[in-house]
């Protein structure tokens, strides 16, 4: 399932399977008694239309509103469209008025709802799945292969060895034959040279040449020796090369057995892998389903979504609500450590599977939510593997929920000196350059804002591109996205005022210098109380600061920091602005000028 390569040195991998459904559903028009003047069974399906089209109304609004919780259990039909608004299907919603006066308020109201859909968001996804049953067939296919192959090659290996020792036999037959008749041939001339030196014998000349004659036979008797011992060696050396292929053709066939044991053991082996990966991939989609919808809930019941330093001037009753919803997430985590295990979560991270690796990062960044597991994520190597994740990944979703993490762990300032040193702000400045999903934008800017209120930190986010890219991401002008910028601003602000008054910094503020003041003043009274509550706050900041005042005077700020001392929803704000208001001589001297009374 990794890519394991076969015997034939080939790579398989499993086919990709996408999977979708089609939900058509036809919306009954809003029917009102009194003008249809239904009755009996009429009247109550026209009741029960009314009410799942109730019901699917409330869903949209609460959708459209952000709201932290969407009634879809309340109908049926509420139930069968939740993928379809809000969720990650493609969908389109067609809706139709009539010209007739007497319709007017069904017109108005169905143009209404129309509008309101048209502001829910839905996060498309393909759903693929990996083809297993098809890798398993390509894999018997090749073992009956490699077999067939196997047979043939013995067979041709068998009959090569006989012929082999067909020729070796032949050879020496030939071989015992011409010596038969050499010797045969040898021993006729003997005798045959022996009778004539026998009738020679008389004179002493004769026996002398009869004598040198049997020394020229005891030479050749030798020599035919000789070649006899060398055939017998000829014939020992083909038997030992015969015996040295039979030994050979041994040696292979245990060699094969040994490597069909081991593809079994092999196929085994693969067929746990699975089951087990089945089993975990189970269990991480059922944990981020949960921890998706909790998520969903805190993302529309609170505003900051990642907490800091400079979410404390937010009561404390804002946070209740979501910390309830996470109480089954809280179960979750636990059945999952104890199923599971910490390492091997974080070993799914280098899958080569892209949704192991999505449901992996997902859980981590779960678990990274509770401050109680964050020092065992990052004793385990944790923090490193996500930074891996966001730098080696292509994958958008890996870069919004391994971002997510990484902002849950910036929560922790031993953890924030820990992303910096291991070049964290870099990649993270990197991923908002590349970036344009919103949510992606979200999470890295909750990351830059966690890191932005750690005092020791500031010269380091400049310098490696932190503020830039925290400023360069208002383009998304996304309100979740900008809210989060505002929240760094707001951070660094802060800490800058804070070093300001003990005597650490001297000179403009790095924002100013950078030229966000006059995205500051523009977002000022933004609508959204979220980004006008941290850019209130980094505006008080920024204005304690006396070096500051002149570029403020002259960029407008003077005037939003009156409204806020006068108009700000927020006491410990407001307060806040008037006390930097009298504070400052160079803002004093401007509003004499203007003739403002600050009260």
């Amino acid at each position: 399932e990794n890519g394991n390569t076969t015997l034939l040195g080939k790579t398989l991998k499993p086919a990709i399977v996408r999977k979708s459904k089609l939900v058509v559903v036809d919306l009954a028009g809003s029917e009102r008694i009194n003008k249809s003047g239904s009755e009996g069974h009429t009247l109550e399906e026209a009741k029960s239309i009314n009410l799942s089209l109730s019901a699917l109304g409330k869903c949209i609004n609460a959708l459209a509103e952000n709201s932290a919780h969407v009634p879809v259990r309340d109908s049926k039909l509420t139930r069968l469209l939740r993928d379809s608004f809000g969720g990650t299907a493609r969908t389109s919603l067609v809706i139709t008025v009539g010209p007739s006066p007497r319709h007017r308020g069904e017109t108005s109201s169905t143009i209404m709802f129309g509008q309101r859909a048209m502001k829910v968001e839905n996060m498309l996804k393909i759903k693929e799945e990996f083809d297993y049953r098809s890798l398993s067939r390509k894999l018997e296919i090749q073992l009956d292969k490699l077999i067939a192959e196997h047979e043939r090659q013995q067979k041709v290996f068998q009959d090569e060895i006989e012929r082999i020792a067909l020729e070796a036999q032949e050879r020496v037959d030939e071989v015992e034959q011409n010596y038969a008749d050499a010797l045969e041939k040898e021993k006729l001339k003997y005798q045959k040279d022996y009778m004539e030196s026998v009738r020679r014998s008389n004179t002493e000349p004769t026996m002398l040449l009869a004598l040198g004659e049997v020394a020229e036979i005891k030479q050749k008797l030798h020599n035919e020796i000789a070649l006899r011992k060398a055939a017998e060696a000829e014939v020992d050396n083909l038997e030992n090369q015969l015996m040295h292929w039979k030994n050979t053709e041994n040696a292979r066939n245990a060699e094969f057995l040994k490597l069909r044991k081991r593809l079994e053991d092999e196929e085994q082996q693969k067929a746990k892998l699975e089951d087990e990966i089945e089993l975990l991939q189970s269990q991480l989609l059922q944990i981020s389903f949960e921890a998706d919808e909790s998520r969903r809930n805190l993302d529309r019941g609170l505003s900051g979504e990642i907490p800091s330093p400079v979410d404390s001037l937010t009561p404390e009753s804002n946070h209740q609500e979501p910390r309830e919803s996470g109480n089954g997430e809280k179960t979750s985590m636990v059945k999952l450590f104890e199923q599971v295990g910490l390492h091997k979560i974080l070993s799914l991270l280098e899958s080569e599977d892209a949704d192991v690796r999505i449901h992996a990062v997902k859980v981590v960044a779960n678990l990274a939510a509770e401050e109680s597991n964050q020092e065992r994520i990052v004793e385990a190597g944790g923090l490193a593997s996500l930074l891996t994740l966001l730098r080696s990944s292509t994958d958008e979703t890996i870069h919004r929920v391994a971002a997510g993490a990484i902002a849950n762990l910036a929560m922790n300032e031993t953890n924030q000196e820990l992303i910096m040193s291991q070049g964290g702000i870099s990649l993270l400045s990197l991923t908002a350059t590349k970036a344009e999903d919103p949510q992606t934008l979200r999470m890295v800017a909750g990351a830059i804002a966690n890191l932005c209120g750690n005092d020791k930190l500031q010269g380091k986010l400049r310098a490696e591109g932190g503020i830039r890219a925290l400023l360069g991401m208002v383009r998304c002008k996304h309100p979740d996205v900008l809210a989060q910028v505002a929240r760094g601003i707001a951070n660094f602000a802060k800490c800058e005022s804070r070093a300001s008054t003990q005597g650490t910094k001297s000179g403009r503020s790095v924002l100013i210098e950078d030229g966000a003041l006059p995205w500051i003043v523009q977002n000022a009274n933004n609508e959204a109380s979220p980004i006008r509550r941290h850019i209130e706050l980094a505006l008080c900041h920024l204005a304690q600061h006396e070096v500051n005042a002149k570029e403020m005077i002259n960029g407008g700020a003077l005037w939003e920091l009156v409204r806020i001392s006068r108009d700000c929803s927020r006491e410990d704000i407001r307060a806040l602005g008037q006390r930097t208001l009298k504070s400052s001589p160079s803002f004093q001297v401007e509003l004499k000028r203007l003739r403002i009374d600050c009260g």
